[in-house]
Protein backbone atom coordinates (compact mmCIF):
# COMPACT_ATOMS: atom_id res chain seq x y z
CA UNK A 1 0.00 0.00 0.00
CA UNK A 2 1.11 3.56 -0.66
CA UNK A 3 1.68 6.41 1.71
CA UNK A 4 -1.48 8.47 2.27
CA UNK A 5 -2.06 11.80 4.04
CA UNK A 6 -3.98 11.27 7.27
CA UNK A 7 -5.99 14.46 6.86
CA UNK A 8 -7.66 13.29 3.65
CA UNK A 9 -8.91 9.99 5.11
CA UNK A 10 -12.40 9.02 6.32
CA UNK A 11 -12.66 7.33 9.69
CA UNK A 12 -14.55 4.20 8.55
CA UNK A 13 -11.65 3.44 6.20
CA UNK A 14 -9.05 3.38 8.99
CA UNK A 15 -8.63 -0.06 10.56
CA UNK A 16 -5.58 0.84 12.64
CA UNK A 17 -3.31 -1.67 10.94
CA UNK A 18 -1.02 0.86 9.23
CA UNK A 19 1.88 2.85 10.59
CA UNK A 20 1.17 6.48 11.44
CA UNK A 21 4.14 8.68 10.51
CA UNK A 22 4.34 12.11 12.13
CA UNK A 23 6.86 14.69 10.88
CA UNK A 24 8.27 16.88 13.65
CA UNK A 25 10.03 20.09 12.63
CA UNK A 26 10.54 23.68 13.67
CA UNK A 27 9.98 27.28 12.69
CA UNK A 28 13.42 28.81 13.07
CA UNK A 29 15.93 30.90 11.20
CA UNK A 30 18.01 29.11 8.60
CA UNK A 31 20.33 31.86 7.50
CA UNK A 32 19.40 34.59 5.02
CA UNK A 33 18.81 32.12 2.16
CA UNK A 34 16.62 29.29 3.52
CA UNK A 35 13.02 29.49 4.80
CA UNK A 36 12.01 29.21 8.43
CA UNK A 37 10.25 25.89 7.82
CA UNK A 38 13.33 24.12 6.42
CA UNK A 39 13.37 21.38 9.08
CA UNK A 40 9.64 20.77 8.71
CA UNK A 41 9.97 20.53 4.92
CA UNK A 42 12.70 17.91 5.17
CA UNK A 43 10.91 15.81 7.81
CA UNK A 44 7.66 15.92 5.85
CA UNK A 45 9.34 14.94 2.59
CA UNK A 46 11.03 11.97 4.25
CA UNK A 47 7.79 10.90 5.93
CA UNK A 48 5.95 10.81 2.61
CA UNK A 49 8.40 8.27 1.19
CA UNK A 50 7.69 5.62 3.84
CA UNK A 51 5.63 2.87 2.27
CA UNK A 52 2.36 1.50 3.60
CA UNK A 53 1.86 4.36 6.03
CA UNK A 54 -0.42 7.23 6.92
CA UNK A 55 1.38 10.58 7.13
CA UNK A 56 -0.03 13.04 9.60
CA UNK A 57 0.18 16.82 9.24
CA UNK A 58 3.50 17.95 10.65
CA UNK A 59 4.05 19.15 14.18
CA UNK A 60 5.69 22.27 12.84
CA UNK A 61 6.85 23.98 16.05
CA UNK A 62 9.72 22.67 18.11
CA UNK A 63 12.31 23.45 20.76
CA UNK A 64 14.37 26.15 19.03
CA UNK A 65 15.28 28.51 21.83
CA UNK A 66 18.86 28.74 20.64
CA UNK A 67 17.62 30.53 17.52
CA UNK A 68 15.44 33.13 19.24
CA UNK A 69 18.03 35.84 18.67
CA UNK A 70 16.78 35.95 15.05
CA UNK A 71 13.40 37.29 13.91
CA UNK A 72 10.93 34.69 12.69
CA UNK A 73 11.93 31.93 15.08
CA UNK A 74 9.03 30.60 17.15
CA UNK A 75 9.96 28.05 19.82
CA UNK A 76 7.47 26.31 22.09
CA UNK A 77 10.28 24.95 24.30
CA UNK A 78 11.20 21.44 25.33
CA UNK A 79 8.54 21.01 28.04
CA UNK A 80 5.67 22.03 25.78
CA UNK A 81 6.97 19.95 22.88
CA UNK A 82 7.29 16.88 25.09
CA UNK A 83 3.73 17.33 26.33
CA UNK A 84 2.45 17.66 22.76
CA UNK A 85 4.27 14.52 21.62
CA UNK A 86 3.16 12.48 24.62
CA UNK A 87 -0.48 13.46 24.30
CA UNK A 88 -0.30 12.99 20.54
CA UNK A 89 1.05 9.48 20.98
CA UNK A 90 -1.50 8.57 23.63
CA UNK A 91 -4.34 9.73 21.42
CA UNK A 92 -3.08 8.24 18.14
CA UNK A 93 -2.36 4.89 19.75
CA UNK A 94 -6.05 4.50 20.62
CA UNK A 95 -6.54 3.55 16.97
CA UNK A 96 -3.12 3.29 15.28
CA UNK A 97 -1.12 0.10 15.74
CA UNK A 98 2.14 2.01 15.89
CA UNK A 99 3.52 5.53 15.49
CA UNK A 100 6.84 6.91 14.30
CA UNK A 101 7.91 10.51 14.82
CA UNK A 102 10.22 11.65 12.00
CA UNK A 103 12.31 14.43 13.52
CA UNK A 104 13.80 17.10 11.27
CA UNK A 105 15.31 19.44 13.88
CA UNK A 106 18.33 18.25 15.83
CA UNK A 107 17.47 20.46 18.79
CA UNK A 108 14.25 18.48 19.23
CA UNK A 109 16.16 15.22 19.65
CA UNK A 110 16.41 14.93 23.45
CA UNK A 111 12.76 15.94 23.84
CA UNK A 112 11.49 13.52 21.21
CA UNK A 113 13.49 10.76 22.88
CA UNK A 114 12.03 11.54 26.31
CA UNK A 115 8.49 11.58 24.96
CA UNK A 116 8.95 8.31 23.08
CA UNK A 117 10.49 6.57 26.09
CA UNK A 118 7.52 7.57 28.25
CA UNK A 119 5.06 6.35 25.63
CA UNK A 120 6.89 3.07 25.32
CA UNK A 121 6.99 2.70 29.10
CA UNK A 122 3.21 3.09 29.02
CA UNK A 123 2.98 0.19 26.57
CA UNK A 124 2.51 2.10 23.33
CA UNK A 125 4.43 1.08 20.21
CA UNK A 126 5.96 4.47 19.42
CA UNK A 127 9.43 5.12 17.99
CA UNK A 128 11.32 7.97 16.36
CA UNK A 129 13.62 8.45 13.41
CA UNK A 130 16.15 11.31 13.19
CA UNK A 131 16.71 12.96 9.80
CA UNK A 132 20.46 12.94 10.29
CA UNK A 133 22.96 13.07 7.43
CA UNK A 134 26.39 11.53 8.13
CA UNK A 135 29.10 14.17 7.82
CA UNK A 136 26.61 17.03 7.65
CA UNK A 137 27.52 20.55 8.64
CA UNK A 138 25.63 22.01 11.57
CA UNK A 139 23.02 24.51 10.39
CA UNK A 140 21.89 26.11 7.13
CA UNK A 141 25.16 25.17 5.46
CA UNK A 142 25.93 23.02 2.45
CA UNK A 143 23.91 20.02 3.67
CA UNK A 144 20.53 21.64 4.32
CA UNK A 145 20.91 23.99 1.37
CA UNK A 146 21.62 21.10 -1.01
CA UNK A 147 18.60 19.22 0.35
CA UNK A 148 16.33 22.22 -0.16
CA UNK A 149 17.73 22.85 -3.65
CA UNK A 150 16.53 19.33 -4.45
CA UNK A 151 13.22 19.37 -2.56
CA UNK A 152 12.05 22.98 -2.91
CA UNK A 153 14.40 24.95 -5.16
CA UNK A 154 11.84 27.73 -5.48
CA UNK A 155 12.28 28.75 -1.83
CA UNK A 156 16.11 28.85 -1.82
CA UNK A 157 17.67 32.26 -2.44
CA UNK A 158 21.24 31.43 -3.37
CA UNK A 159 21.98 35.09 -4.08
CA UNK A 160 21.83 35.58 -0.30
CA UNK A 161 23.77 32.46 0.64
CA UNK A 162 26.94 33.31 2.54
CA UNK A 163 29.53 31.58 4.68
CA UNK A 164 28.78 31.40 8.37
CA UNK A 165 30.81 30.15 11.31
CA UNK A 166 32.72 27.11 10.02
CA UNK A 167 34.27 26.06 13.33
CA UNK A 168 33.68 22.51 14.51
CA UNK A 169 30.28 22.24 16.18
CA UNK A 170 31.83 20.45 19.16
CA UNK A 171 33.88 23.57 19.87
CA UNK A 172 30.83 25.82 19.54
CA UNK A 173 28.40 23.83 21.66
CA UNK A 174 29.35 25.25 25.10
CA UNK A 175 28.72 28.84 23.97
CA UNK A 176 25.69 27.80 21.92
CA UNK A 177 24.01 26.18 24.90
CA UNK A 178 24.57 29.22 27.09
CA UNK A 179 23.95 32.15 24.74
CA UNK A 180 22.29 30.68 21.66
CA UNK A 181 23.22 31.09 18.02
CA UNK A 182 23.36 34.87 17.60
CA UNK A 183 26.66 35.49 19.43
CA UNK A 184 28.49 32.85 17.39
CA UNK A 185 27.08 33.53 13.92
CA UNK A 186 25.84 36.91 12.76
CA UNK A 187 24.00 35.46 9.77
CA UNK A 188 22.60 32.36 11.49
CA UNK A 189 24.69 29.92 9.44
CA UNK A 190 27.03 27.25 10.78
CA UNK A 191 28.86 26.06 7.69
CA UNK A 192 29.25 27.18 4.09
CA UNK A 193 26.19 26.96 1.84
CA UNK A 194 27.76 28.66 -1.15
CA UNK A 195 28.79 25.41 -2.81
CA UNK A 196 25.45 23.68 -2.30
CA UNK A 197 24.35 21.43 -5.14
CA UNK A 198 20.89 19.99 -5.93
CA UNK A 199 22.34 16.73 -7.25
CA UNK A 200 24.19 16.27 -3.98
CA UNK A 201 20.93 17.04 -2.21
CA UNK A 202 19.13 14.41 -4.24
CA UNK A 203 21.68 11.75 -3.31
CA UNK A 204 21.53 12.67 0.39
CA UNK A 205 17.74 12.68 0.36
CA UNK A 206 17.50 9.29 -1.33
CA UNK A 207 19.95 7.78 1.15
CA UNK A 208 18.01 9.31 4.04
CA UNK A 209 14.71 7.95 2.72
CA UNK A 210 16.17 4.50 2.19
CA UNK A 211 17.37 4.46 5.80
CA UNK A 212 13.97 5.64 7.03
CA UNK A 213 12.06 3.07 5.01
CA UNK A 214 14.35 0.24 6.06
CA UNK A 215 14.21 1.30 9.70
CA UNK A 216 10.40 1.35 9.72
CA UNK A 217 10.28 -2.03 8.01
CA UNK A 218 12.66 -3.56 10.59
CA UNK A 219 10.97 -1.77 13.52
CA UNK A 220 13.75 -2.60 15.94
CA UNK A 221 13.93 0.35 18.37
CA UNK A 222 17.02 0.95 20.47
CA UNK A 223 16.94 1.50 24.21
CA UNK A 224 16.29 5.17 23.39
CA UNK A 225 13.26 4.35 21.25
CA UNK A 226 15.04 5.35 18.04
CA UNK A 227 15.00 3.34 14.80
CA UNK A 228 17.94 3.69 12.42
Amino acid sequence: MATDPLGTQYWPDLDGSRTLVVPVGSIEQHGPHLPLDTDTRIATAVAHTIADALVAPAIAYGASGEHEGFPGTVSIGAAALESVLVEYGRSACRWAERVVFVNGHGGNGPTVRSAVLLLRYEGRDVVWFPCAIPGADAHAGRTETSLLLHLSPEVVNMSKAEVGNVADIADLLPALRVDGMAPITANGVLGDPTGADPEEGRRMFEQLCTRAGDAVQRWSPSEHGVIT
